[in-house]
Order: C-alpha cells, then structure tokens, then sequence
C-alpha cells in the first residue's frame, strides 16, 4: 500500500467524521428521527458516533505527525490553548452578536452573560484537554503495548470513579462524579444542563482513551505490513472492543454524556471496522476513490469546516425571516422540506444536503493546497 493511498484513508475517515459532526448538529427546530438525536442520557444513536470519530481520528492524525516528528511541549501547549480559546470564541459567540445587533444589549449584559453564564467547556475545549493528556502519554510512553495499556487504565480509573462517588447508583443524571466536579468546579450556571455538562471535566479520561486506540491505529496504518495484515489487525481489534465493551456494560452504562467506557470501546470498534472496511476498498477498488474524494478534501480541513459551517449556521439561525420570530434557518425549511413525505424525513434529506453544500469549499482548498490548522 502506498503512502498516498494509506493517507486517503486517514483523509476519508477525518471527512465523514466531520460531515457526520455538521449533520448531526444540522437538525433545524430539532425535528429529526430519534437515531438522529443524541441519547438524553444512557444509550447510543447514530448522532452518538459523531465526536468519538472525530476523536479518534484526531489519535490517528497524531500518531501520522509523530512517525515524521515529535512535536516539543510548547508546540503541543500552544495547539491546545488555541483549540480551548476558540471553542471559548464559539461559546461566547451568541453574546457576541447579541451586542453588535441588539441595541439594548449593552456592554453590562455581554460581561453579566459571558461572566457569569459563560459556559467554559465544549467540543473544542474536549478536543484541547483530549490532545494534550493524549499526546503527553503517546510521547512518554513510546511503545504500543505500553500505550494500549495507558488507555485501558483511564477506562478503568474512569469507571471505578462512579462507582466509588455512588455506589448504589453511579450514573444517576442527579448524582454522579461527572455531574459533581462540573458543578463544583464551573458551578451551575456554567455547565451546559443543570446537572451536566455532556463535554465535561471528567469525561476527558474516558475520552483521552479513545484518542489513544485511534493513535494505536494510525500507527497500524503507516506501517510497512502487507496492507491484508493491517485489515485483518483492526478488524480482529475491533472485534475485541466490541466484546469488551458490550461485557462492560454489565457495570456501566453506556452514555455519551459521561463518555463511559463502554461507550469508548464501543464506538472505537465502529471506527476501527470502519477503517478497516475502507483500507480494504481503496486497496482492491482503486476507482472508488473518486467516489470518496470529497470527503477526502473535507477531511484536510476538518477543524476549520466545522469552525466556519457553525458560526455559518449560527448567523443563519438569527438572522430574521419574514416570519417575525423565526430564523431563516428554520423558516426555510418550514416552507419547503418540512412538507416531504414526514417533517421528520424532510428534516434528514435537509440536513444532508446541509452537509453537502460544504463539499465544493472543502475542494477548493484541495486544490489550490490550502491546509487550515492549529
């Protein structure tokens, strides 16, 4: 397998991460099938698949930038503040435009809600702390062997905390350890539910060992093996996970908003069969790769996609209609897909095509070379 092709495969699998990360999100006035919706609380949909994706592709992305070189501690520093204090620019981008439009939302009210409403974590802020703990352990740890046991001990330690915190029931919405630390750090005006904060404190460990099993499997993908041996190896792995997780569920629940670890394992064996399934079709299929190649050019500017499609939708969705009260967003979708057959049918072909229209912009920074990252 060539260097070219076994990139594809990296580029392929950081573009459906991403356009499975702008659809989920997309769902306008949350009219969506309930596989398309995050579990409230245990259980996993398809929207659930979304940020571990990106997560282990994030691994995998470090383990390809470290077969080439090992970044120093301030580069490594550096990246993750930018990524927290753009993921601070997004959570404080309501307030932002509340006080450019809104005449009467003076310079009190933006510092009240960004101070004292100011939410400090969410996804990019997840993906700062994620990189760092990931990064440092790859780094000192060196070996694979070592590195897979690393991850399966913050599995382990994640686990035994809520049980530890709550015995009798550790993954209670109202009383578990995620909940408690979020609240007793941030405090619950700063935390995105009143209980819980989906991208909280506690979650990273869990996290961190999804990053880790990502950067294990990059580092099957950029090696020399016969390209059926590495097919094999994360099919066999995903297998494993598979079991392990599903054994796991025996103690823990699986929930992406405590990001437990049968949840990680879970969804590591989808990403690794998903791999796995790709390696085998660009290898034996080499025509297919036309196919996938917008979603290569996607996977390029994955960070920056997902940055510019956000505030994009954003803006959209407080922008007035002319129906007073309503976004253009929402009141385009009113007047055209939400009539499809089910609102809710409208909805998922609206959100794909949501997705779709980015794909030409992902192909013109392909072409003309352009690489947006931290």
């Amino acid at each position: 397998m060539t260097n070219t092709r076994r990139f594809f495969s990296l580029d392929v699998l950081r573009g459906v991460a991403i356009m499975i990360m702008l659809f989920v999100d997309a769902p306008p006035a949350a009219i969506a099938y309930p596989i398309f919706i995050h579990a409230p609380w245990d259980g996993l949909t398809f929207a659930d698949f979304a940020f571990p994706g990106f997560v282990f592709a994030m691994g995998m992305s470090a383990a390809v930038s470290m077969s080439k070189r090992t970044p120093s501690t301030k580069k490594i520093l550096t990246r993750a503040a930018l990524l927290f204090a753009l993921g601070i620019f997004l959570n404080t981008l309501p307030a932002i435009f509340a006080y450019i439009l809104l005449p009467d939302f003076t310079a009190e009210k933006f510092l009240y809600e960004t101070i004292f409403h100011g939410r400090p974590m969410g996804i990019l802020q997840r993906l700062a702390l994620t990189y760092v703990l990931g990064i440092f352990i790859a780094r000192a740890v060196k070996n694979d062997a070592g590195i897979f046991i690393a991850a399966f001990v913050l599995l382990i330690c994640s686990s035994i905390g809520y049980h530890v915190y709550a015995p009798e029931n550790p993954f209670d919405i109202n009383h578990n350890l995620g909940g408690a630390i979020d609240l007793k750090i941030f405090g619950a005006n700063h935390i995105y539910t009143p209980t819980h904060d989906p991208e909280g404190l506690y979650g990273t460990i869990a996290c961190t060992a999804s990053f880790l099993f990502g950067f294990l499997a990059g580092k099957i993908l950029i090696d020399n093996a016969p390209v059926r041996d590495k097919i094999f190896l994360l099919t066999a792995a995903g297998v494993g996970f598979m079991v392990i997780g599903l054994a796991w569920t025996k103690f823990d629940i699986i929930a992406k908003n405590l990001w437990t670890s049968p949840f990680a394992l879970i969804t590591t064996a989808a990403e690794l069969f998903l791999l796995a399934a790709l390696i085998y079709l660009f290898e034996n299929f080499p025509r297919t790769k036309n196919f996938f190649h917008p979603l290569a050019a996607a996977g390029m500017n994955p960070l920056f996609l997902f940055v510019f499609v956000y505030v994009i939708f954003f803006l959209l969705n407080i922008f007035p209609s002319p129906a007073e009260g309503t976004g253009v967003y929402i009141w385009f979708f009113q007047r055209t897909f939400s009539h499809l057959v089910t609102p809710e049918f409208g909805s998922m072909i609206f959100c794909v095509l949501w997705c779709l229209i980015w794909l030409p912009l992902a192909e013109i920074l392909y072409r003309r070379g352009i690489v947006i990252k931290l």
